[in-house]
């Protein structure tokens, strides 16, 4: 990954309280995504998706190949989420942006 993309990284509080810092190519994560906002888990993995995959086709106009690590990054939201599958009113919060 070529340093000169606007890349983010954003930390993200988990239903259990656990945080963890996840990575975009692009600083249009933040079209998606607001510091503070929390909402229920269904909606930030499709947003993560949706988010992360506009990036990756930001870096793939630019340098010709998506992002593998965006590709990375919505497999471990996924992976994450699937952790929380049985809270019916499981929350996400986005917690702060890192550049």
């Amino acid at each position: 990954m070529n340093s000169c993309m606007p890349e983010v990284r954003f930390r993200v509080r988990w239903p259990d309280q656990s945080a963890c810092l996840c990575y975009s190519p692009s600083s249009t994560i933040r079209d998606y995504f607001r510091a503070g906002e929390a909402m229920p888990m269904a909606e930030f993995v499709t947003r993560s998706r949706t988010a992360l995959e506009h990036g990756s086709a930001r870096v793939r106009d630019k340098y010709g190949f998506g992002c593998g690590h965006a590709a990375q990054q919505i497999r471990q939201i996924e992976e994450q989420a699937t952790r929380f599958a049985g809270l019916a009113d499981a929350q996400v919060t986005v917690e702060a942006f890192e550049e």
